[in-house]
């Protein structure tokens, strides 16, 4: 998929998959729809909730996650609470312009440029938390929370 495409996407996703309300009980239940996706999937995935602030609202270490996919997550989730916006938005926008993270004047060891953390908005846009996750291909990273986001709201 071309880039202008995949940023295009993102951006129609983030629009689309808002919250009235966000708090930790909401936070605890888009967490365990993660969990259960996972499990359902069979899927080797590190998954979270983080405030913008990074404190944990949520976080679940699949089988055969390591540390090394906390770490993403944290570069995934400065790069979102950064750009407000999607991580893989923020890689279809550097791929577009041929610049990388360092190129952007972020260090590499704390941002990242790859799918795995999506923005959590309320209906009016104010951006709140970050969804996460970590162990697969960074565009099926993505996917994995949109379809999370997508059935706790009850959107298609």
């Amino acid at each position: 998929m071309k880039y202008e495409k995949i940023r295009d996407l993102c951006a129609q996703q983030e629009a689309l998959l808002r919250f009235e309300r966000f708090d930790q009980e909401t936070a605890w239940e888009l967490g365990c729809r993660m969990v259960a996706e996972m499990k359902r999937r069979e899927l080797k995935v590190c998954a979270a909730v983080w405030s913008l602030t990074g404190y944990v609202l949520f976080q679940y270490a699949g089988e055969g996650t390591t540390l090394n996919n906390q770490n993403w997550m944290k570069r995934k989730f400065n790069t979102v609470r950064l750009m407000e916006k999607s991580s893989l938005a923020a890689r279809a926008e550097a791929e577009m312009k041929d610049e990388g993270v360092e190129k952007c004047g972020l260090d590499p060891r704390e941002y990242v440029f790859c799918g795995g953390g999506f923005p959590i908005r309320l209906q009016t846009g104010e951006l709140v938390a970050v969804a996460l996750a970590s162990g697969l291909p960074d565009i099926k990273d993505h996917g994995f929370l949109v379809d999370c986001l997508a059935g706790h709201l009850g959107v298609e």
